[in-house]
This record gives structure tokens, sequence and C-alpha cells, in this order.
């Protein structure tokens, strides 16, 4: 069959051919018509993410869009070395959601990962309640700003976004919208200032997909102007680059902060498919749209270049 393939660790993928999956034991074959291509996607394949598969070489591609029993459905988490950038793949039976009708087959692979996201980190780790008060940062990436969405649909009373690109953020229709940059020291302080009057108002719920410095800048604005209200900060993602900050013990000792991940691990994989259901649902019911870059799998060198936003989505069959 044709496929997206790997050979070897920390290798970009080419277009050839690989063997075909065979349904054995829970693991069914399905037939893929269409899969994302998201950092997460490329990370996992070339073996640098921390959920990364060692086989090689294997077929790029963690979740996806398919045929099964004449039935479109949507699916996650391959066996290796079988990926979702293939004619076909092999699938746990109970890893599968079935798509409704309203949603077509490269939306559904374009919004599951990225309204995932932000749908399992509020209602599975945050535990959101209606009325909440929201702060998304790294708003104007493509989860981000389906997070603004999700958050409103779930019932925040109020959302603000974060980000470097004022123009970006007040294009997503938040309460409030703070820009930052914090390539400087003076940046950092300046961001830290600017959350005062927000934090003084109270945030129940931070989605952070940044980290680094503007993840720092919003604990500490937190801890020195919160009024000791409860906050609950979920790092979903690490887009600035910065994987490690360095976080004063004082800012969690002075505050209500509640630091929570939200990822692979640390939700199960029960409710990772529980939020996607959901996700389906709404994005069908609200005629929700996002922005894609359709790619066919043989233009897969193009598409492994291509920018992340708008979402990039490989047609297969």
């Amino acid at each position: 069959m044709k496929a997206v393939i790997i050979k070897e660790k920390g290798t970009e993928p080419t277009y050839s051919t690989f063997k075909e999956p065979v349904t054995s034991g829970d693991n069914v074959v399905i037939n893929v018509t269409a899969s994302a291509l998201s950092n997460l996607t490329k990370m996992r394949a070339m073996g640098k993410h921390y959920s990364s598969d060692t086989i090689y070489p294997n077929v790029v591609g963690t979740d996806g869009v398919g045929i099964l029993n004449g039935k479109r459905v949507y699916f996650v988490a391959t066996n290796a070395p079988f990926g979702t950038l293939a004619e076909k793949t092999l699938i746990n039976k109970n890893l599968i959601v079935p798509l409704p009708d309203g949603i077509d087959d490269e939306t559904a692979a374009a919004m599951a990962n990225p309204g995932m996201s932000s749908w399992a980190a509020l209602v599975s780790r945050a535990n959101f309640k209606v009325g909440q008060t929201v702060l998304i940062n790294g708003a104007t990436g493509t989860a981000g700003s389906l997070a603004v969405k999700i958050a409103y649909h779930l019932g925040a009373k109020k959302v603000i976004v974060t980000g470097r690109n004022l123009e970006k953020l007040n294009k997503l229709n938040a309460d409030s919208a703070i820009a930052f940059d914090v390539t400087s020291a003076d940046g950092i302080n300046q961001f830290t200032n600017d959350l005062t009057k927000e934090c003084q108002d109270g945030i129940d719920v931070v989605l952070d997909y940044l980290w680094g410095d503007s993840a720092l800048a919003i604990m500490t604005a937190i801890a020195k102007f919160s009024k000791n209200n409860g906050t609950k900060f979920v790092s979903i993602g690490a887009a600035s680059g910065q994987a490690d900050i360095a976080l004063p013990s004082a800012i969690l000792r002075s505050s209500k902060i509640e630091l929570l991940g939200s990822g692979v691990r640390s939700v199960s994989m029960e409710q990772l498919l529980s939020a996607i259901g959901e996700v389906f649902e709404w994005v069908a019911k609200k005629n929700v749209t996002m922005d894609i870059n359709k790619f066919n799998i043989s233009e897969i060198t193009e598409a492994w270049k291509a920018p992340l936003t708008p979402r990039v989505v490989v047609k297969v069959n």
C-alpha cells in the first residue's frame, strides 16, 4: 500500500510503499481518508516526543478519519509500525469514534486534536464550571483560537486571550486581549503588569499552549495581583520552544495556583475519546469551521514543510 514512511529516527518522511496491516484480535483495519499533520504527529514520527514509538521504519500519523464496515469513523493511537498517513492502518476497536452527519472528513481530521486539547483540559483537568473566567495563552494558534470558541460554548463568563500578535488576538472576539513581547526582562515585566486588572477580577482557569516566559509571567501576575482567588493553570503545550522555566517556589506558596498538565498520559484515553466525540457533535450542530490547508498524500514533502497554521490535512483516499 502507499504510505508516508520514516525510515530512521530523526529523519524526514518519504512517500513509498509499506506492508498492509492485518486484522488480529481487537485490532481492525481501517481504510484511511484523511489525517492531520500536526507538530505532535511530526515529533512522534521522528522520535522526538515523549510518547514516541521506537520502531523504525514506521508510517507517520497518530490519528485520522476513515471507513470501517462502510461507516465513517475517527480513530486514534495506531499500532506501530502502522500510522495514519497510509491507505490502511491498524486500530484497536475501542479507540474509534463514529462521525456524525454534518462534519466532513477533512474538518473532522483537522479539529479532533486541537478541539480535544482544550475540551479535555477544561472538563477533565480543570473541572470547569459554567460562569468561570478563562485565560488562553497562545490563543492565536490553531488550538488556541478554537479553545476560545469552546470556552464560550461550555459556558465561560469571560475569556481573556494572550499572545504575541495583538491584531490576531483582536480578531478572536474575546472579552479581553493582551499582547506581549517577552524577549526581554522589560517585556516580561510589562506583560505581568498588563495582567493586573484581569488577575484582580479573578481568573479561574488558564489554558497554556506556550509555556516558557509568558507562562511564568502569568503565574507571577496571579501570585502578585489576585485577590486570593484559586486558579487552575493547565499546561497543554510548549509552543514557545521553552521546555523549561525557573519557577520560584514563592509563586506557589503565596497563591492558590494549582498547576496541572493535560495530555496523552494525564488524561485517560476514555476521557480523550469522550472529548473528541463532544467536539464533533458541537462542530456538526453549530457548523463550526476552521481554515484548512489540504494536500494529497503524494505531496508529503510540501505538506511537511507547510506552516502549522492553517491546519494541514493530508487526503489519503
